[in-house]
């Protein structure tokens, strides 16, 4: 009986790192104007969907990362979705910034505050397309 619960315990933990561990390639990111630090980085202020769940969080919690709305293609939806971390990388650039989100969208991909956008966009191109191509990959926030 005691194998038999090994096993099922490898089993659970291995799908638990599969789900964890989810990422896509060539996602469309747009901008947002979230601008947390001029508003106290709350999120109440930006009306953004997780504050439901997030605003109470503190300050450092809250500004540990940059913040994107998701409706990306692989991941959670909605409130599962709310807190996480993605590293993001530019297609083109490879510059990475890690994100936490914070709001949903309906582009398909990821609508990154617009400070994370210029720091994801070290050649510019982005803003003169209005969009950049990105990979994400959900991470490990370190709270």
């Amino acid at each position: 009986m005691g194998k038999v619960s090994v096993l099922w315990a490898l089993c659970v933990v291995s799908l638990a790192g599969i789900a964890w561990a989810q990422s896509a390639t060539n996602v469309r990111a747009t901008y947002h104007l979230y601008q947390p630090e001029k508003h106290n980085w709350d999120l109440m202020a930006v009306s953004a969907y997780c504050s439901t769940w997030d605003a109470n969080k503190p300050l450092s919690w809250r500004r540990k990362y940059g913040w994107t709305a998701f409706c990306g293609p692989v991941g959670p939806r909605g409130q599962a979705a709310c807190g996480r971390c993605l590293q993001v990388t530019n297609t083109r650039t490879r510059a990475q910034q890690t994100v936490r989100i914070v709001d949903q969208c309906s582009n398909g991909g990821l609508d990154l505050d617009i400070g994370v956008f210029q720091r994801l966009d070290t050649d510019g191109n982005g803003y003169a397309q209005g969009h950049l191509f990105v990979n994400y990959d959900f991470v490990d926030c370190r709270d």
